[in-house]
């Protein structure tokens, strides 16, 4: 009898040891549970690239039945300290972000630092502040990618422009990086100029530099947007000019399908919004993370 009584008594102590243990998904006392709340700051929502990347964050989470929270930066930076500031005050447990200027961001980064929330960035970096990881394409790549495409087109020597990003973007500078490695040995830059990843501002920059580089013979643009608003122009004015993009949107795929638009450096924002939400998981489960998470490329030509 004392012998099972005290078998009785190890069993018993076992099980409410295995019941007060800490759940597996826990960082900072989030337990199972619990909600689990995702703070999301997207750059703009005027960028079709974001509004896909936005789409595909909340209904991951949502469908993993996580909470979550959007702000719009508006490709503002004042704007995006306030709402990131807003999302740490409302206790958010994971911060994904997706930087309007990887400079500026970085006091809202640490803020965040400072609240123990933890920082995931999405497409581009922050310069400053402890970030968990960054989940993003391999600009540096396809900047190169789209070197090789001119130079298989037009051979070397080729007269082309480069329609900058916002400065200060971390995707500006490694789009910029990648594509020079190759064209400054074996092709002709002509104009570089910004366009802030803007149509509208793209279609005036390509506007400006035809009327004084007319003989240009190709256009890398950092994004579809610019790419597309360059390619308004270059219709406009009656030129034959191959243009490249980056990012692969629905707009700039249908336009290379149609003739129109000879490529783009296809971004896979679905796959990057799910990426991102596993990540969120796996922060909070405390699980090592590489501190960039890199997500395929592809050209996309007709």
């Amino acid at each position: 009898m004392k012998k099972l009584v005290t078998i009785a008594m190890v069993l018993m102590m076992v099980f409410l040891t295995a019941c007060s243990m800490e759940s597996p998904f826990v960082k900072d006392g989030l337990g199972e549970d619990e909600n689990v709340k995702i703070g999301l700051s997207i750059s703009t929502l005027n960028n079709p690239f974001f509004v896909s990347l936005r789409d595909a964050i909340v209904a991951d989470a949502e469908e993993k039945g996580y909470e979550i929270i959007v702000v719009n930066a508006q490709d503002d930076a004042a704007t995006e300290i306030s709402g990131i500031e807003d999302l740490i005050q409302q206790n958010v447990d994971v911060l994904l972000i997706n930087p309007t200027d990887s400079a500026a961001v970085s006091s809202a980064v640490q803020s965040a630092n400072n609240a123990g929330i933890p920082v995931i960035t999405i497409d581009r970096s922050a310069d400053n502040g402890e970030v968990e990881t960054l989940i993003t394409s391999d600009n540096v790549a396809g900047g190169e990618m789209a070197a090789d495409f001119i130079l298989e087109q037009l051979g070397e020597g080729a007269k082309v422009a480069e329609i900058q990003g916002i400065a200060g973007a971390s995707a500006t500078r490694e789009r910029g990086e990648g594509f020079h490695h190759i064209a400054d040995k074996q092709l002709d830059i002509v104009a570089s100029q910004p366009a802030d990843f803007d149509r509208t501002k793209g279609l005036t920059v390509m506007e400006n530099t035809l009327q004084g580089k007319g003989d240009i013979q190709a256009v890398f643009a950092h994004n579809d947007e610019m790419a597309l608003g360059a390619l308004e122009a270059i219709k406009a004015a009656g030129k034959d000019i191959v243009v490249i993009g980056f990012d692969g949107v629905e707009d700039a795929l249908a336009s290379v399908q149609a003739g129109e638009l000879t490529a783009t450096i296809a971004q896979q924002p679905d796959l990057m919004g799910q990426e991102a939400v596993s990540t969120v998981e796996k922060v909070l489960n405390g699980e090592e993370l590489e501190e960039v998470i890199k997500v395929p490329l592809e050209l996309k030509t007709k």
